[in-house]
């Protein structure tokens, strides 16, 4: 599972650096749901430093929730990215 969230982490990552540079041209409503999903990558982020931080004592819960916030900020992202295209 570890491995997992490293490779979401560095998807979301990606996902995130190019739809940052997309965003000038987006429109509001695009804007809007980008705003949502900024606050789920902060609480995403947080996840993963307790992770990280304390890997052994972690418990399944706290890994579960990030994979779960990953999972719906990849589909967040992914929407978006189609409507800029």
């Amino acid at each position: 599972m570890k491995d997992d969230l490293k490779h979401l982490s560095e998807t979301l990552k990606r996902y995130r650096d190019e739809l940052r540079l997309q965003l000038h041209l987006a429109r509001q409503d695009v804007r809007d749901e980008w705003d949502d999903l900024d606050e789920y990558w902060s609480r995403f982020r947080e996840k993963l430093d307790d992770i990280r931080r304390d890997a052994e004592g972690v418990g399944e819960e706290t890994r579960e929730t990030a994979y779960k916030l990953g999972e719906e900020l990849r589909a967040g992202y992914e929407r978006i990215r189609a409507r800029l295209k």
